[in-house]
């Protein structure tokens, strides 16, 4: 396999995320995550400069490079210009490039966000969706949104939407032809392979796992990913 750091600094996220970065600290300062996860982006930006082949595939195997928010707070006070959060993106697509994503509990999560945020996009344009969003799922939400899933119809009409209409309006039908172009453009740019990875190495874990994997949401390996939670994350 080619060398690790070389796979990196062929993603542009990461070519852009790492100038040259002296420990200051002060993205781990203000980072979010970093006040809750047991999470340091000063670290993973100075395991990534070493070039050390074992310590960035310890990184693609572990649950660091899943709590990143994304935020680019330490973009914003970087005094050497470095974006952390890229360099994490840039860790995250190595990860699911290689399959490694599933060694850890994080990383095995990316299968429940590709089914069910990823595959909303690709067939309703809609990142989260109203029939997505069950007490099965969220049972945060409570009685008041079974409600609403009951009474949708008539209650988005009092509220103005227009939901699965045609036309204009919040939660109206995407027309099929903007569909087919959403999914033309996840194709050239590699979305549909990154999915593709993650089901095929998901597929992989679940059987390592023994448990079963079929589409959809309703099996063991997704409720087990979707749900289980080792307490070890936090600080």
């Amino acid at each position: 396999m080619e060398n690790l750091f070389e796979l990196l600094q062929k993603d542009i996220r990461f070519e852009e995320g790492l100038n040259a970065c002296m420990n200051c600290g002060v993205c781990t300062a203000i980072c979010p995550a970093a006040e809750f996860y047991d999470y340091d982006p000063r670290k993973i930006t100075d395991i990534v400069q070493t070039r050390d082949d074992n310590a960035i595939m310890e990184l693609l195997k572990s649950e660091t490079i899943w709590y990143c928010g994304e935020c680019m707070s330490c973009k914003t006070r970087c005094p050497r210009g470095n974006a952390p959060g890229l360099i994490i993106m840039a860790l995250r697509g190595l990860s699911q490039d290689l399959g490694l994503f599933t060694e850890s509990e994080k990383g095995r999560q990316q299968l429940a966000v590709k089914r069910t945020v990823g595959d909303s996009i690709l067939n309703t344009g809609y990142c989260v969706y109203l029939d997505g969003i069950t007490t099965a799922l969220h049972p945060e939400q409570g009685p008041v949104w079974e409600w609403v899933q009951e009474n949708r119809e008539k209650l988005f009409e009092r509220l103005g939407g227009n939901y699965k209409g045609d036309g204009p309006g919040i939660l109206r039908k995407i027309p099929e032809e903007t569909l087919d172009e959403l999914k033309k453009i996840f194709e050239v740019t590699g979305g549909l392979e990154r999915y593709e990875k993650i089901e095929y190495y998901s597929k992989l874990k679940a059987e390592e796992m023994d448990l079963d994997l079929d589409e959809g949401i309703d099996n063991e390996y997704f409720r087990q990913i979707y749900t289980y939670n080792n307490g070890c994350h936090t600080r």
